[in-house]
């Protein structure tokens, strides 16, 4: 990192904000700790934006605007892919700030590096097709056509689980299209939101393009969403947040697009391979420990395969190795915060209560939470309805594919879900009837591309991201009219 970005004091570094091109020290005189989850320990401090800082940030985007939205497209382009490249040469180190800030495991964290660079890549190339059309109309001599524009000044707000990924998935299509940017990174990974400036700041990203304003979620979400020259929040996080923050946009009549929670289903269907479903199964909730929106956290699988696949599925959760997300062998990393185990200890201890039983797992120490597997869920448990986020699985014995989309929908929810057949009558079918914004047939229900549609419906989100998607949500669209020779008006 850039020395210029924090102080060390009593041996900690006390990192800045990012603000029109230099790093700032807050005048709110506040920190907040920065833990690493696997050894618990203090590793940097992030100093915290008020509202002076807030509205410096906003200052800048707004004036650095006037020029960033009528640079060249070649320009844009170029600038984004010396951030791919700077980033390529920076891999160990960010690979290491994922693994220490927000317990990734070592290939998780390069797969999020892997990622972004690819995202990169597509938003430099999407940068060439902002594009307008042209309109017959019925007055003679006129020609009509839309144009799109820039909106101006996007903020985004981001979660911790894939801090770098999700941030710069924001990030790298406002700017291709020649919108400015305010990143409020989560208060659980702060450093991932400077060092994502920095690595702009080295590809010698003009000031004011981007700005990171870390603090405070209300406080500095609420001021951002308040100042009318902010024109859209694009916001990944929870449903809670994105209900408030939806109804405070309206207020302001911001643009907003929300991802937020998922109950995300994988339906295992009675003709299906079943070590390949076990596989996709494991890899659906236990990547990331559980922390991951997509997460198949409900597996519904029907009756004459039920016995085979649950065992097989519990002795490959056995088998997954717990521990120091830096040892490249280790899959379950821990969770981002203590609390975190204990509210799904909450929920497991609800469900055997009554009359779920477990499986493999249940337990936890310090904040590694052994993978979970719980058989008999029923919706009188909050298990069934509610989130965890963490690595615990439901599996639900059904009769048939339709007792399956049954369960399936019977969820506010409605992000991702998948199944396994060879039936491909079946499975369409079933994909067309899933209430969820994303279906992915014979695959876990985790999966993203850059250029994708990413999104879901219900209380898992509205809008959507990446590619063509992402520039229909950042532009507005101008019509103009041009009338060769003179219009004959009736008076």
């Amino acid at each position: 990192m850039n020395p210029a970005s924090y102080d060390i004091i009593d041996g900690i570094p006390h990192y800045k904000l990012f603000i029109d091109g230099q790093w700032v020290s807050s005048s709110r005189n506040e920190l907040a700790d920065d833990y690493n989850p696997a050894t618990g320990k203090i590793f940097a401090r992030s100093q915290q934006a008020g509202a002076t800082e807030v509205k410096a940030a906003i200052d800048a985007a707004e004036r650095a605007f006037a020029s960033w939205s009528r640079t060249m497209v070649a320009e844009r382009e170029e600038m984004l892919l010396k951030v791919g490249e700077v980033i390529k040469a920076r891999t160990p180190e960010i690979r290491d700030l994922l693994i220490e800030e927000c317990g990734s495991v070592f290939g998780k964290a390069l797969w999020e590096i892997e990622y972004v660079v690819d995202a990169i890549r597509a938003a430099a190339g999407d940068a060439r097709h902002v594009m307008g059309e042209t309109m017959p109309m019925t007055m003679p001599g006129q020609i009509s056509i839309s144009v799109r524009k820039p909106l101006g000044i996007v903020a985004g707000i981001a979660p911790f689980n894939s801090p770098f990924l999700l941030c710069m998935k924001k990030i790298v299509y406002a700017l291709a299209v020649g919108n400015t940017f305010i990143l409020k990174p989560s208060e659980e990974t702060p450093l991932s939101g400077a060092l994502i400036a920095d690595l702009f700041q080295e590809a010698g990203l003009p000031a004011g393009v981007l700005n990171v304003v870390p603090g405070v979620p209300a406080e500095v979400g609420d001021l951002l969403m308040a100042d009318p020259r902010i024109r859209m929040i694009t916001f990944t996080g929870s449903t809670r947040t994105g209900r408030h923050l939806a109804v405070e946009a309206a207020k302001h009549l911001k643009r907003f697009t929300l991802e937020m929670g998922g109950k995300s289903p994988l339906i295992v269907l009675d003709d299906a391979d079943v070590d390949y479903a076990v596989d996709a199964a494991a890899f659906g909730v236990f990547l990331h420990q559980g922390q991951v929106c997509m997460a198949n956290s409900k597996v519904m699988v029907e009756t004459s395969l039920f016995d085979t696949f649950k065992e097989k599925f519990v002795a490959k959760a056995k088998g997954l190795t717990v521990g120091d997300p830096r040892d490249p062998e280790t899959v379950i990393g821990p969770l981002i915060r203590a609390r975190q185990c204990e509210f799904i200890d909450g929920q497991i201890k609800d469900a055997v209560e009554k009359g779920a039983k477990v499986l493999t797992g249940g337990t936890y120490e310090g904040q590694f939470f052994q993978p979970t597997i719980l058989d008999g869920v029923t919706p009188e448990m909050r298990i069934y309805h509610e989130e965890s986020f963490g690595p615990v699985v439901s599996l639900i014995r059904v009769n048939d594919a339709e007792e399956a989309l049954k369960v399936a929908n019977d969820t506010s929810y409605g992000l991702s879900a998948a199944l396994i057949t060879n039936d491909m009558q079946k499975a369409l079918d079933l994909s067309m009837r899933l209430e969820s914004g994303m279906v992915h047939v014979n695959d876990c229900t985790i999966s993203d591309e850059p250029h994708v549609p990413f999104g879901g419906v219900k209380n898992s989100g509205f809008g959507r991201e990446g590619g063509r998607y992402s520039l229909e949500e950042l532009t507005e669209v101008k019509w103009i009219t041009l009338q060769m020779g003179q219009r004959a008006f009736p008076f």
